[in-house]
């Protein structure tokens, strides 16, 4: 979504005691939240890392001589 400046004018952020900055509109309801690059990242990776879980959950599990031996196949090892 694209603000307008006068949309824009009218948010403002609020920090919590927890290091939390939130955007809210002029009643004081939370609307967003402002994160750092680093911290936006992490999110991103843990999300990520959660979606690759979902999708594997049905897959047979291999132990550890199995995949060492698969590695070893393919140079990896």
């Amino acid at each position: 979504m694209r603000y307008k400046m006068s949309m824009l004018a009218k948010r403002s952020t609020k920090t919590t005691s927890r290091r939390g900055r939130y955007v809210t509109d002029r009643k004081g309801k939370k609307t967003g939240v402002v994160l750092s690059f680093k911290r936006y990242s992490r999110l991103r990776e843990d999300l990520h890392d959660l979606v690759v879980v979902a999708e594997r959950r049905d897959e047979e599990p291999v132990t550890a001589d199995d995949m060492k031996k698969r590695l070893h196949k393919r140079g990896l090892l």
